[in-house]
């Protein structure tokens, strides 16, 4: 029982998180986008009038 070859197929994908990738980078950038925009704007409008 313990000689007997045991076959084990694996199937293999091309990496399946490549969209997941793609939505979390996105993400990401318009969080720093939008923080580099009200940045942007407290200096350009708000601090001048101080």
């Amino acid at each position: 029982m313990m000689d007997e070859e045991k076959r084990v197929e694996v199937e293999r994908k091309e990496n399946p998180n490549s969209g997941l990738v793609g939505a979390t980078l996105i993400k990401y950038l318009s969080y720093i986008i939008i923080f580099f925009g009200i940045i942007w704007f407290l200096i350009q409008y708000i601090l001048p009038r101080f």
